[in-house]
């Protein structure tokens, strides 16, 4: 079991750069259905959600080569498989992109129910439904989704609330299918953007990418091959500039798009940090923090992804603050283990009250799932003493050598491994936290 062991308090110092972003290469790797030509893939990140992508391609018939840390060529000349089984799908939600592609290739899809961390429902009726409009006939069984259609014609999709997922598998769908198909009321997230734009790449018909409205003119014949550069990860960028703010820090968050977080940059500035943007950065300094409510919401609103570190931000804030998540109800995994470094909060319905400031202290924690993990990060950051972190996969999952570039920035982390795993594991390391 790999553990991150992490001494404070450290203000954060220096520059870091941002990788590719896992939720923009992994539709754009199920993308590579939708031809028979190689797609090749650069800047995408070095994690093992990218890991377990590349296998269920594979076991679908799609060639898969590494060509280095950082870029793909996978080529679907053949599709031999339209299942992908649940030893597959439960490693990730991601693994729901394939539904389109391959219904817009073969005509048929069957996919065993994704796992993926616990922050909550994330229902797939509007999946199911907009490819019903289009013609689809899609059933859901106890453990899978089986979608099949002769063809799939245009059609206008009206989506309730702006999905992320939805509306990327619907738009992979209508690319091949007949007519012309709107999305309205679509997600307008920064990977929706460089899904579509890796699509156009591709000879894709496709209009309003970051609008609520997205219409995609189909096409009988497979898309083409293209190179696709992809898009750099604004939750990633997002979590350095939290953590710079937290520890009263001065960090640069370097090869990023300040426009894709600047709910965030504002935030943060009402908070009491200062951000200096630039064309392809940002410098956040810390500062005397004060509390700031959020509430959650899709794309341009502040981003449920970094509703965990910003709970934490906000411990180290002066008053209340109220956290509000209106996309999740499960999305409080980290409060549990925050109060075991000290935090004041309380949790009602959807909303974490905070008390701050206060001083943190360090402890032993276990991660429960990505974005919770990194909040937890950011909370050992700012503890006094040795803190060890348990579950460090979770963080490996959507965070490009965390250890390494936090390091870098003069952070006392390490990463090691202890024998066994679980309650046994961690009571093994008792001792070990400082005061």
């Amino acid at each position: 079991m790999d553990l991150l062991r992490i001494s404070g308090p450290r203000p954060l110092q220096g520059t870091v750069s941002i990788s590719g972003s896992k939720n923009a290469a992994l539709p754009v790797m199920a993308a590579s259905l939708l031809t028979d030509q190689p797609l090749e893939l650069s800047n995408v990140p070095d994690i093992e959600d990218i890991e377990a992508m590349a296998s269920m391609l594979q076991h679908l018939g799609v060639e898969v080569d590494r060509l280095s840390p950082s870029s793909w060529r996978l080529h679907a000349e053949a599709v031999r498989s339209v299942e992908v089984g649940a030893d597959l799908t439960r490693r990730m939600r991601g693994s729901f992109l394939l539904l389109g592609a391959l219904i817009a290739r073969k005509g048929e899809a069957v996919i065993a129910k994704p796992g993926g961390d616990d922050i909550g429902m994330r229902r797939v009726e509007q999946h199911l439904e907009g490819l019903r409009l289009m013609g689809a006939q899609v059933e859901e069984r106890a453990d899978m989704y089986a979608a099949q259609a002769r063809r799939l014609h245009g059609a206008r999709i009206d989506l309730d609330i702006p999905t992320v997922t939805g509306t990327e598998n619907l738009i992979m769908a209508a690319v091949l299918a007949d007519g012309i198909t709107v999305i309205a009321n679509a997600a307008r997230e920064p990977h929706v953007f460089d899904l579509v734009r890796c699509l156009v790449g591709m000879g894709a018909h496709i209009t309003g990418a970051g609008t609520e409205l997205i219409v995609i003119e189909g096409q009988r014949g497979l898309l083409h091959g293209t190179a696709h550069s992809v898009t750099t990860d604004y939750i990633e960028a997002g979590t350095y500039m939290v953590a710079a703010a937290a520890t009263g820090g001065d960090v640069v968050i370097d090869r990023m798009r300040p426009s894709d977080v600047r709910w965030l940059i504002n935030k943060l500035r009402s908070a009491g940090a200062d951000v200096v943007e630039g064309a392809s950065q940002v410098r956040v300094r810390g500062d005397v923090l004060h509390a700031v409510d959020v509430t959650t919401w899709p794309h341009p609103g502040f981003a449920t992804d970094l509703q965990p570190q910003y709970c934490t931000l906000m411990t180290q804030a002066t008053g209340v603050s109220i956290v509000s998540e209106a996309l999740y109800e499960n999305r409080f995994w980290h409060v549990p283990e925050l109060l075991a470094f000290g935090a004041r909060i309380s949790v009602e319905g959807r909303s974490a009250i905070i008390e701050g400031p206060v001083s943190l202290q360090a402890t032993r924690a276990t991660v429960p799932d990505i974005r919770s993990g990194a909040a937890l990060v950011i909370a050992a950051l700012c503890a006094h003493g040795t803190s060890d972190l348990a579950g460090v996969y979770h963080l490996d999952r959507g965070y490009e050598a965390l250890d390494e570039k936090l390091r870098g920035l003069g952070a006392d982390v390490e990463r090691i491994t202890v024998e066994g795993g679980g309650e046994s594991a961690m009571r093994d390391l008792s001792g070990v936290v400082g005061d």
